[in-house]
């Protein structure tokens, strides 16, 4: 994918009519699914409210895609922050061990250092990262909107027999 088809993308997503709450919505739960190992328990719970709720997938996606390359990064933070918690905290030692001996929280893989430090952080990332978003989209409709589509190459390409035509197929499909 080139640098501006991923523009594209963007542009598409924040000019979408879908509220500014969806969109951040959905980049913050793929932000959760993106900073933690993929193949988790406790990755299920976002993608079925990805799946059941009415966010945007796409930018759900595009923070996976994000965040995904970010935690591979911040590995050894997430291990630090995770022995931090399994280990150095005592008064947790009694929750890590309850949990443990429950059959499918064991599952979820919680007593892995990485798993526990990021799933934290994701948590903890949530709630600002929403409202980043949301601010981000609000501003945009606002303010660059309206300047992008004052741009020449973008009223060109809309002046295009090509964007006619995808404009007619497109109003078939709804």
């Amino acid at each position: 994918m080139t640098p501006l088809h991923l523009i594209a993308k963007i542009i598409k997503i924040l000019s979408s009519e879908e509220s500014p709450n969806q969109i951040a919505y959905g980049f913050a739960m793929g932000m959760i699914i993106g900073l933690t190992p993929f193949w988790t328990l406790h990755n299920m719970i976002p993608i079925i409210l990805i799946i059941i709720l009415r966010v945007n997938i796409a930018s759900s996606l595009f923070g996976l895609a994000i965040f995904s390359g970010i935690a591979y990064l911040l590995d050894p933070v997430f291990h630090s922050l995770g022995y931090y918690l399994l280990v150095d905290i005592q008064s947790l030692h009694g929750l890590w061990t309850m949990l443990y001996n429950f059959p499918v929280v064991a599952l979820s893989r919680y007593n892995n250092t990485v798993v526990i430090g990021s799933f934290f952080t994701s948590l903890i990332l949530f709630i600002p990262l929403f409202f980043a978003i949301k601010y981000f989209v609000l501003a945009y409709r606002n303010t660059l909107q309206a300047k992008f589509q004052k741009l020449k190459i973008v009223k060109a390409v809309k002046a295009s027999k090509l964007y006619t035509i995808y404009e007619k197929l497109k109003g078939l499909g709804e």
